[in-house]
């Protein structure tokens, strides 16, 4: 759809999201940063791509029919481009989340007509058994009411969608050296990876914060970086799929989110500015002439309840 057509429904404006280049934070004397602004998507997520993607492969294979209820388990974005989805598309959603993610993500859920199992979380901190809990929670729902459940963290038809995020990337940069951005599901890097790789020698870097670092130290742990680092290698992160993994201060990257906002006028959560953080490390590293491309995952919009921001 070229930008000047008007939409037949709001999944046709999913997609379509500005690069821009980053001034006041990156080095003078290293790489150029690309931040891709995927809060410009319907519901200011990257996690739109994925819920528009899954949905679609399910029902095109015959697996969701018509009016049957849809279940996930989710901490962020993933519940609200899932609620968005499936609002247009006229499926029931039963969505399993936490007190330990921000009130505004369990709003927009609600506000899409999703009903929401809220499981409580060991005083607001994001921990592996979280994840166990909020899984048996679904099990329970696909049993009592045959729920579709469509288990983000294993369904390919994500990589559909992140795969169309690559292809946008590459035609708005004129090259790629560097790509990186943290991992949940892994779908968005692998998706994305497929693309870059497929065309040239592209460098692709999982990140994760510091406080979780399974990829890099085998070690998880309890953090506050929403949408990130679940506790285990996601199976979606194949073999392959990146070149190397960092560890990020998530203490720095709470900062940058101010600074971004401040000095830039890039208004992102904390995710989003673990990405961007981890993009400057980088940029320093590779040095002048080269381009390193992160994303910025949401808006700054859904974390203005918390602590973020002050």
């Amino acid at each position: 759809m070229g930008h000047e057509a008007v939409a037949s429904s709001v999944l046709e404006a999913v997609g379509h999201t500005p690069l821009v280049r980053l001034r006041r934070p990156a080095p003078g004397d290293g790489a150029a940063v690309l931040v891709k602004l995927e809060g410009a998507n319907p519901t200011g997520s990257y996690k739109d791509r994925m819920a528009r993607a899954i949905i679609d492969g399910a029902r095109r294979r015959g697996e969701l029919a018509p009016g049957r209820r849809v279940v996930e388990f989710t901490g962020g974005s993933t519940g609200s481009s899932l609620a968005f989805v499936c609002a247009i598309t006229g499926h029931p959603l039963s969505l399993v989340t936490s007190d330990a993610f921000s009130p505004e993500k369990l709003r927009t859920m609600r506000a899409f007509g999703a009903d929401l199992t809220v499981v409580p979380s060991d005083g607001g901190r994001i921990t592996p058994d979280l994840f166990v809990r909020m899984r048996a929670e679904v099990d329970r729902i696909v049993a009592d009411d045959g729920a579709f459940w469509t288990d983000q963290f294993h369904n390919a038809d994500a990589l559909v969608g992140y795969a169309e995020l690559g292809r946008e990337i590459l035609a708005q940069a004129p090259t790629v050296d560097v790509f990186c951005a943290a991992v949940g599901t892994a779908g968005m890097l692998a998706g994305v990876a497929e693309v870059l790789h497929g065309v040239g020698a592209t460098r692709v870097v999982a990140l994760e914060p510091a406080t979780s670092a399974v990829l890099t130290t085998g070690t998880a742990g309890p953090h506050r970086v929403e949408g990130t680092a679940t506790g285990i290698v996601p199976p979606l992160l194949r073999p392959g799929t990146h070149d190397d993994a960092r560890a990020v201060s998530e203490d720095a990257a709470r900062e940058l989110a101010t600074r971004l906002a401040r000095e830039e006028g890039v208004f992102v959560g904390t995710s989003s500015a673990l990405n961007v953080a981890g993009a400057l490390e980088l940029a320093r590293e590779v040095g002048p002439g080269r381009t390193v491309v992160t994303v910025a995952a949401d808006t700054g919009l859904k974390y203005l309840a918390g602590d973020l921001f002050g």
